[in-house]
């Protein structure tokens, strides 16, 4: 059951709240989705920020060079969609820990659906300390991308953050 869906600020975003109930809270086995399809642009400004200039990312020959079809996206770009996913849905939340498994190149332009479920929540005082499985999916089917997370959510009641809209 979807919950929840909109279409956030590009056409190619999108993000889905899956649940077996519809109280609106985050439980044991809940599912945050959203979709992104990297472009250059992308790639570009994330080298900026990180200073990662590996070829791998800007030269397709490099790339072909190295036994990729193309130029890579960056693995810690595409798991950005975790803290993304996270934070959107638990404005204040804090990002703790995150594992990180790269299992198949992402290529500038591929659509990459990020999802994370609930697998463990516990309270702590005044807030939830949630434990995340991690996935990434090239063409909804393709597991690029996984691992687990925590955060310290400040509620289980799922928001709407307007500002990512």
């Amino acid at each position: 059951m979807f919950g929840r869906s909109s279409v956030l600020a590009k056409g190619s975003l999108l993000r889905y709240f899956s649940s077996s109930s519809s109280s609106g809270v985050l439980k044991i086995g809940d599912v945050l989705r959203q979709t992104r399809t990297f472009s250059n642009d992308d790639v570009s400004q994330y080298s900026k920020l990180s200073h990662d200039v590996n070829p791998l990312h800007f030269d397709s020959e490099s790339a072909r060079a190295a036994g990729f079809e193309d130029r890579l996206v960056h693995g810690l770009l595409v798991a950005s969609l975790f803290p993304w996913i996270i934070s959107s849905h638990f404005p204040g939340a804090i990002y703790v820990s995150q594992s990180l498994h790269f299992r198949s190149p992402v290529y500038v332009g591929d659509e990459i659906v990020g999802v994370v479920k609930a697998i463990s929540i516990k309270q702590s005082k005044k807030r939830y300390i949630a434990k995340l499985s991690t996935k990434c999916f090239k063409n909804g089917e393709l597991l690029v991308l996984d691992g687990e997370a925590m955060a310290i959510l400040p509620t289980l009641a799922l928001q709407h953050d307007s500002r990512r809209s």
